[in-house]
């Protein structure tokens, strides 16, 4: 087997050779080539030296990583006539979880937190039944063994859904671990070791990130776990440490204690940074009257094993620096992820990343700064981390190196939801951004607190049930952002979501007719804006 150094050694060759014969750089090359011919009679892997020469390659493309995105751009490309291969491999986590073929999404992600979530809102549910009537004896407790087993079911069955798709659509699947060797180059390594090198035409990288740890905590990875772990535990986590406050924590942290644990949030300085700060502040103040603990203003110092095995975490107050114990059954950190793009080689082939954050630098076309390897999903640099976002990408760049089309991915307005037990969702800019692009006198924010029917019977708060539609304040007022806090949140934003992606303004709002009684008819009759400081709150039905 040729070393990396010899494969690239030699496709360097032979890009020179077709240079003019007489030119001092062809006769260097032409030198160099000749003194390695015993070199070359020993390697294995002539194959990758011929096919430069001849302009063929095993693929067409190449697609290292089998999420969500680089599942759909390698059955969009083969469905175009590419010959397609895909090489996945997971990396068993610090606490040795695995899984299968499918991403973060299907494993460890979107879909086992939307099912965790909806046992926590079945819960809900349950409560709120006796007061329409259901009589229910004895004391309702959640089992997580059962629940565990279903999703993780679940979630084995989309895994093979998708080894069987790819199968359909002649996609080629190697669980393999890949890593770049040149443009048209990937060596593959399976679990024992075995090398493969495979070639095409071109390369996309869709690896997507990982859950980090923090490296100045000592017991924090001997003795925690992140969402790459949670989603498979077999046994209840019980009383539980979230520490973080992205979306992945809060939602965590709003099932667990939906289905009845005892979960704090430790914050060290804001809660889902990024987004609207009024709408976060609605989402963590719901989740606290629902039961959810909030350390905030707090930072992790050390996280020790007791004799009885609990974990007692030791953090210090931000402001005062008081130093505070307390003992957890589990501690989950979601502190951030980070890309995976370490292993792949990409700095040995002069693909450019954020230094910081070690994220692709990717052009408006998902190329990178080499030919022939592009990048999209949550390693693109500035790109929405968002399962969807990668999947339209990935097609999109699937037709463009196929050639049948040159349409670019579209990143703005693109609508998101956080499963918190009150769901937020949004589309389009906060309120804060508004204002920093368009001054504060050049957006108005209409905006209403509203009650859904399901709650009056039950008797349930809704004082964190708000709307807040953010715009232009001349001409149609052109829809900026949009906002929304409330059961189904997501569903109730998707169709405005087209709205906006449709240039929708305030006036076609006030034009559209909504479906009675439902909570998104609320969205199209707000009237009521910030700037005249009247009371925004819904009265009758």
């Amino acid at each position: 087997m040729a070393t990396i150094g010899q494969i690239v050694f030699y496709r360097r060759c032979c890009r020179h050779l077709c240079q003019d014969p007489g030119s001092s750089s062809h006769n260097n090359n032409m030198a160099a080539l000749s003194r390695s011919r015993h070199r070359w009679k020993r390697i294995k892997c002539l194959h990758v030296f011929s096919r430069n020469l001849t302009g063929k390659f095993d693929y067409d493309l190449l697609v290292v990583g089998g999420g969500s995105g680089g599942l759909a751009c390698s059955k969009e490309a083969a469905q175009l006539g590419q010959k397609v291969a895909v090489l996945d491999y997971v990396e068993p986590s610090a606490k040795g979880t695995k899984w299968g073929l499918g991403g973060t999404c299907v494993n460890v992600g979107c879909i086992p937190k939307k099912l965790m979530h909806q046992a926590a809102l079945l819960g809900s549910a349950v409560k709120d039944a006796q007061k329409y009537g259901w009589q229910i004896s004895g004391t309702v407790c959640h089992d997580w063994p059962s629940m565990a087993e279903a999703i993780q079911n679940h979630v084995r069955s989309l895994n093979w859904g998708h080894r069987v798709q790819l199968q359909d659509k002649k996609v080629k699947y190697l669980n393999l671990k890949g890593s770049l060797v040149d443009e048209h180059t990937v060596r593959g390594v399976t679990k024992a070791g075995k090398e493969t090198i495979l070639t095409a035409k071109n390369i996309v990288i869709a690896t997507g990130g990982r859950p980090k740890y923090p490296t100045n905590v000592p017991g924090a990875v001997e003795h925690g776990i992140t969402s790459d772990d949670l989603f498979w535990l077999r046994k209840s986590p019980g009383k539980t440490l979230v520490v973080g406050a992205s979306y992945v924590a809060l939602e965590c942290a709003g099932f667990l204690t939906g289905i009845g644990l005892d979960a704090t949030v430790m914050v060290r300085s804001m809660a889902l940074r990024g987004f609207d700060r009024q709408m976060a502040g609605l989402v963590t103040d719901y989740m606290e009257s629902y039961g959810t603990r909030f350390a905030w203003n707090s930072v992790p110092k050390r996280v020790d094993r007791l004799s009885s095995g609990g974990l007692q975490v030791t953090w210090t107050l931000a402001q005062s620096g008081e130093e505070l114990k307390d003992t957890y059954d589990s501690v989950l950190w979601a502190v951030g992820r980070a890309p995976e793009t370490k292993a792949l080689g990409l700095d040995r082939l002069g693909v450019e990343l954020n230094e910081e954050s070690g994220k692709i630098i990717v052009g408006a076309d998902e190329s990178t700064s080499v030919p022939n390897i592009f990048a999209f999903g949550d390693i693109g640099e500035g790109r929405p981390e968002l399962t969807p976002t990668a999947i339209k990408a990935g097609k999109l760049l699937a037709h463009r190196l196929a050639g049948r089309s040159a349409e670019l991915m579209n990143y703005d307005n693109v609508a998101t939801t956080v499963f918190t037990p009150l769901e937020y969702a949004c589309v389009g800019l906060s309120e804060e951004e508004a204002e920093k692009r368009h001054g504060k006198d050049g957006i108005e924010v209409y905006h209403a607190f509203y009650k859904p029917l399901e709650f009056t019977v039950a008797e349930r708060d809704a004082g964190q049930c708000y709307i807040k539609v953010v715009c232009e304040r001349g001409g149609d007022q052109k829809i900026l952002g949009l906002h929304f806090t409330g059961p189904n949140a997501g569903e109730v934003t998707q169709g405005f979501a087209m709205g906006l992606q449709c240039g929708a303004t305030y006036s076609h709002l006030l034009q559209t007719v909504g479906i009675h009684p439902t909570c998104a008819e609320e969205v199209v009759k707000v009237h009521i804006t910030k700037r005249s400081g009247l009371d925004p709150t819904v009265t009758g039905c």
